[in-house]
């Protein structure tokens, strides 16, 4: 009788790159499906309910301030409307970021530290000058006691339902709704809290102009970073999940990527291999150019795999260039493709991706989320994970 394998079974072995006739279906980000449930268990529930190989996400550490940080915010009314203002005291000076508010800013009259919202609608950046890094330092604290403690007890349940339904363990990064104190955007990070400490242009001016004030940038969140993930990889999980959207080509040439980011994401790596867990890197847009480098990176798995709208993506080169050495996540747009596409479309990009990245090292996902919750899209994924059953059964 054939031994049946555990969904995580399934997923460690396409992550290290083994034989298998099965290729798991795990979403990297379901938002329609999650603001249906009333927490993670029910999200997890109701993706088994669906034949997927879902991943129980351990909850984000809160990011908290220095204890003598003091924080000011004021609303400032213009003639187009109001301008927001925060401004941090630490012991080492002020801080201060302005942002133009508006219909569509989520936050009330509050500025988050970081947030895609941040980008295209500040009008004065955190940090502008090497002099403000020794105060960004106080805003980077080291997690207390208390949240750690908080954290180890939420994972020990999380860990718990996981080892049950014999499914994969994740931290690091989790798109499920949970307490990220002071913040929205979280998870472990690099260049994606540079480009909303200084915006996209002052970080890549900078780095041309003034190269050593964004390693030290880079250095003191990684040092940040690398304090959390220690939190994480104590729990013993089996993936540490980093983000890594703004650290693409679409913005950084390969050789500032070399120069800038390589040097401190090599010892965050380092630092997960050493703990016995896997590294996955989110990176959706802009990678063709930088495979070399990944694999010199020892990264285990790239997450975000996108043939539509991923700037490049060559899944044949990609395949072909990694093949057995680092996993792909991904292979189907979610937001043309699932959201608006039609059936037949997502027959044929379920069967072009796992024709081509398949049958090892691969997991099968829309990219990065399916948000639409419309008969369309619904019809969509039913159609995607039938399609992609269908091949499972033509494979054994």
């Amino acid at each position: 009788m054939e031994r049946k394998y555990s969904s995580r079974e399934r997923m460690l072995t396409a992550l290290e790159n083994k034989k298998s006739s099965y290729i798991p279906c795990s979403f990297m980000i379901f938002s329609a499906l999650e603001e249906k449930c009333k927490d993670q268990f029910e999200f997890i529930e109701r993706q088994l309910e669906l034949g997927l190989d879902t991943k129980v996400e351990l909850p984000e550490l809160p990011f908290r301030f220095h204890p003598e940080v003091k924080v000011k915010e004021w609303k400032q009314r213009t003639k187009s409307g109001y301008l927001l203002h925060k401004e941090y005291q630490t012991p080492s000076g002020k801080l201060n970021s302005i942002v133009r508010k508006t219909e569509d800013w989520p936050y009330g009259d509050s500025v988050p530290l970081f947030s895609d919202y941040l980008a295209p609608r500040s009008k004065k950046f955190l940090i502008e000058k090497k002099g403000d890094l020794e105060p960004l330092g106080y805003l980077l604290g080291e997690p207390p006691a208390g949240d750690i403690s908080s954290f180890c007890e939420q994972a020990n349940k999380l860990k718990r339902f996981a080892a049950n339904k014999g499914l994969l363990v994740s931290g690091g990064w989790t798109y499920f709704g949970s307490e990220k104190g002071m913040d929205e955007d979280a998870g472990t990070m690099g260049a994606d809290a540079l480009m909303w400490l200084l915006g996209m242009e002052k970080a890549l001016l900078l780095a041309i102009d003034e190269p050593e004030t964004i390693k030290e940038l880079l250095r003191i969140i990684s040092e940040w970073n690398m304090k959390r993930m220690k939190v994480y990889l104590e729990e013993g999980i089996d993936l540490l999940i980093r983000r890594a959207w703004y650290e693409s080509t679409d913005f950084w040439s390969p050789s500032l990527y070399r120069k800038f980011i390589f040097p401190v994401l090599k010892k965050e790596i380092e630092l997960v291999h050493q703990a016995g867990a896997k590294c996955g890197y989110i990176m959706t847009s802009g990678v063709m150019p930088l495979l070399d480098d990944f694999l010199q990176l020892d990264i285990d798995v790239l997450i975000g795999v996108d043939p539509v709208q991923g700037k490049g993506t060559d899944l044949k080169l990609l395949k072909e260039r990694l093949d057995e050495k680092i996993c792909l996540w991904g292979g189907v747009n979610g937001f043309l493709t699932i959201g608006q596409g039609e059936g037949k479309d997502v027959e044929d990009a379920v069967d072009e991706s796992i024709s081509i990245l398949g049958p090892k090292g691969f997991i099968l996902s829309p990219v990065d989320n399916v948000r639409e919750d419309s008969e369309r899209a619904r019809n969509n994924i039913k159609t995607m994970i039938k399609t992609w059953k269908k091949k499972l059964c033509e494979m054994k």
